[in-house]
């Protein structure tokens, strides 16, 4: 099922929704390049919110359509004014977006099918997992124009390259081509051109063998690490090991195990239902 947001005028905000099963499937179509805008990235976050209220909805799965872009963050002329009303409008529509992305309780992939620049990257690197094409290019050349990745960037890459390929392309401008992606870890996977969004797919189905309630426990684990000190998220591991007791999907997917056959998962959260 194929569904197409729309802004809070009725216009258009440059995404399009398609539900494959347990995966929800948000493409960026807002050509030539698939920049953001304030509109657009307001229905990012409602749709995101909506999809993780959904609980028939495990996966997420981002890319651009076409064949040149993924995204090539926000359109320049936004900010030609100097206007700084209009930047904190967009930074906090940046931040609203791409923090609920982050937040989503299953597993998001992106499938980056070209440029991926600013905040195009960004909202790449709230997701959960990158795929990246072969001729895909990715940067964050906001310095470059006088301003700084707003939403997230200096953050995310950081946690997922490392601060010095991070300050490589933050504070130098480099570009970074798939190949390299893959070598310091900021893509997960590389295809050749057309492939990433199959890839996400198969991934994407791979998430429906694993317990909802046991992904969403394990993701906060796994992101508080970047903020939390060790000694409290082991406390913290334990703690939601427990509570998973208190679920459907603990029950049925040991009794499952045991009786050789595939799991029938229902929860979509880390407590009871």
């Amino acid at each position: 099922m194929t569904d197409t947001p729309t802004a809070a005028d009725g216009g258009p905000t440059g995404l399009r929704l398609e539900r494959r099963g347990h995966t929800a499937l948000i493409t960026l179509a807002n050509p030539p390049a698939h920049t953001w805008t304030a509109d657009s990235l307001m229905a990012m976050k409602r749709l995101v919110e909506a999809l993780d209220a959904d609980p028939d909805i495990r996966a997420l799965v981002v890319t651009g359509e076409g064949e040149k872009f993924f995204s090539a963050g926000a359109d320049l002329k936004l900010f030609a004014s100097g206007d700084p009303g209009v930047a904190a409008t967009m930074a906090r529509r940046f931040g609203e977006a791409f923090e609920a992305l982050a937040a989503f309780r299953g597993v998001s992939i992106a499938a980056i099918n070209g440029y991926a620049m600013g905040g195009g990257l960004e909202c790449a690197l709230a997701c959960d997992l990158r795929i990246v094409e072969a001729q895909a290019v990715m940067a964050l050349p906001e310095a470059g124009v006088g301003l700084l990745p707003c939403a997230g960037g200096t953050q995310w890459l950081s946690w997922t390259v490392g601060e010095g390929w991070a300050k490589r392309m933050v504070l130098l401008g480099e570009r970074v081509d798939a190949e390299t992606a893959l070598r310091i870890g900021l893509a997960d996977a590389l295809t050749p051109k057309g492939g990433a969004l199959t890839l996400a797919l198969q991934w994407a189905e791979r998430v429906q063998g694993q317990s909802p309630a046991s992904v969403a426990a394990c993701k906060r684990l796994i992101q508080g690490a970047r903020s939390a000190p060790p000694h409290s998220q082991l406390a913290a591991e334990r703690e939601a090991f427990v509570a998973l007791f208190e679920s459907d999907d603990q029950r049925e997917g040991v009794q499952a195990f045991l009786g050789k056959r595939a799991p029938q998962w229902r929860s979509r959260s880390g407590g009871s239902r």
